[in-house]
Parts: structure tokens; C-alpha cells; sequence
């Protein structure tokens, strides 16, 4: 019989969440989610992204990126562009690269935090283990 402690997806759902309180709470002084800083953070690594590239990016389908993006498209910090033939690309707009540069001293605080709270050396490990998992 299976027990909640056998329960891996329950597990690391349950973890995700509580770690992601964690970071929401920093990142509501700039008014991102943690979806959104992603985003912003992916096009600011990488450049501008097709939909398909940035739903790869961020382990998410189509349909969920969409409306990540809705809001900070609205806000001006990402625009869409037609790519090559019918594929949407979306960039990072000057205002968006202001706003991420505003939220990476909060999203360094959240890391702190939660760091302190597990253990620098551990959360090192899990993070190379947890990457391992998506090829990122």
C-alpha cells in the first residue's frame, strides 16, 4: 500500500509550492509572479524566442505560456513579433529589462532565504539534481 511519503509527484508539488510562497512573496514588490520573472529572465539570457522555443524553455505548454505573458504584454514588458513564416516571437522590451532589473535583488532575497532555510549546500545539490531532470 502507498503511503503520502512514497508519493514523489505529491512530494515535489507540495515542495514547489512552498518554495514558490517564498519567492512571490519578494517578487510582489515589483508585481511579477515567478512565472513572469522567468519569462523575462529567459529573453533577457537568451534574446527574443519563438512560442514554441520559450514553452520548451520553461517546461510548459502553449496554452500556459499564453497567459503568463498576457499580463506583462499588457504592461509593455514583452512584445510579440511575427517571426519567420507563422511563428510568434516574443522579446523583451526596454520597459521589461527595467522591471527585471528591478526584481533581481528580490529574487536574490528569496534565494537567500530559502537557501538559509534548507541548507546552501543541499539546495546546490537538489538544484543540479532537479536540472538533470529537464536537460536544462
Amino acid at each position: 500500500m502507498e503511503t503520502m511519503l512514497d508519493d514523489d509527484c505529491f512530494a515535489l508539488r507540495q515542495a514547489s509550492r512552498f518554495i514558490s510562497q517564498i519567492y512571490s512573496q519578494h517578487l510582489a514588490h515589483v508585481g511579477l509572479t515567478t512565472t513572469q520573472y522567468s519569462i523575462l529572465n529567459r529573453l533577457d539570457m537568451h534574446g527574443d524566442l519563438s512560442m514554441q522555443q520559450l514553452s520548451m524553455a520553461m517546461v510548459m505548454d502553449r496554452t500556459s505560456i499564453v497567459r503568463a505573458i498576457r499580463p506583462i504584454q499588457r504592461d509593455g514588458l514583452v512584445e510579440s513579433r511575427k517571426g519567420g513564416g507563422r511563428e510568434l516571437t516574443i522579446a523583451l522590451t526596454n520597459a521589461g529589462a527595467t522591471r527585471l532589473k528591478e526584481a533581481r535583488p528580490h529574487w536574490t532575497r528569496a534565494q537567500a532565504e530559502f537557501e538559509e532555510r534548507f541548507g546552501s549546500r543541499r539546495m546546490k545539490a537538489l538544484r543540479s539534481e532537479l536540472f538533470d531532470l529537464t536537460d536544462d
